[in-house]
Parts: structure tokens; C-alpha cells; sequence
């Protein structure tokens, strides 16, 4: 196992199996240096455990957990082109997505739920730029999606 796959470990979590593209894309592509995944959404065991908008039907707590379910299956996408999960040299942007109620603002924290995961994991490789926003509906009105973008050693 990989220092990072370790640190995982550490933290009570496991790197899930790669989830499989719901449409026409690779769950990660690399260019040169560079892995960039595609949107991950918070499935777990190939189910979304919770479906709806944030600010309705789901919390703002329970996004920012799903959230970082979308982050763990990001790095599951890194590891199936890169190999190695050491082999990040650091995150470079992330971009979350909030299914949100006309009237939630709160996008920012949810995504905090991605950012902080991969703090933990990666320490000072996971600080990162991010950009936050609000989207009408998700696919399959999952809450949450995540994409990362990571520069290789």
C-alpha cells in the first residue's frame, strides 16, 4: 500500500473501486504531468446514498459529507490512470457542485467537505484552488459533485 492509501487507513477510510461512467467520458484522463477527473458524485457501492437539493431535502451537513465521499472517489479516478496515489505532488484546483434550493448560499461549506478530506489525506500536497457553485439539479438529483484536478511528481 501507498503512503497515502496508509494515511487513509489511518483515518478509518477505505479507496473505493473506480466509479463506473454513467454517460459517454473517462472517470480520469491524464495529460502529460497532469490527472484531471471528471465530476464524481457521492456514490457509494454504486448507489447515491442520499438524492436531492441542498437546502431542502438534504442538509448542509449531509452534503459536506457527501462531499467528501466525492472526494475519496476522485482520488479512486486519480489512482486508476496514475498508478500510485504517492505520485500526487500536489492538488491544483478543485471545482464542487451544489444541487441547491433557490434560496441556499452555503456552497462554500458544503464543498469544505472535499477540501478537507484531501488535507487530511495529502497535508500540505491537498491545499488547492476551488471554485463553489450552485447548480439547479445534478445528475441522477445527486447533491454533490466534485472534480480535481492534480499535478504528478
Amino acid at each position: 500500500m501507498s503512503a497515502v492509501e496508509d494515511r487513509l487507513a489511518e483515518l478509518g477510510l477505505t479507496l473505493p473501486a473506480v466509479v463506473p461512467p454513467l454517460a459517454s467520458y473517462q472517470p480520469a484522463v491524464q495529460s502529460v504531468a497532469y490527472v484531471y477527473t471528471s465530476g464524481q458524485l457521492p456514490m457509494v457501492e454504486g448507489k447515491l446514498p442520499v438524492t436531492g437539493k441542498v437546502g431542502a431535502e438534504v442538509t448542509p451537513e449531509e452534503a459536506k459529507e457527501l462531499a467528501r465521499t466525492c472526494a475519496l472517489n476522485a482520488l479512486a479516478a486519480v489512482k486508476s490512470v496514475a498508478g500510485d496515489l504517492d505520485r500526487i505532488a500536489r492538488v491544483v484546483k478543485v471545482v464542487g457542485f451544489v444541487a441547491s434550493a433557490s434560496d441556499f448560499t452555503g456552497q462554500p461549506a458544503v464543498v469544505n467537505g472535499a477540501s478537507e478530506l484531501l488535507g487530511e489525506v495529502l497535508g500540505d500536497k491537498g491545499v488547492h484552488a476551488r471554485s463553489a457553485v450552485g447548480v439547479a439539479v445534478l445528475p441522477l438529483d445527486a447533491p454533490v459533485e466534485v472534480e480535481i484536478q492534480v499535478e504528478l511528481a
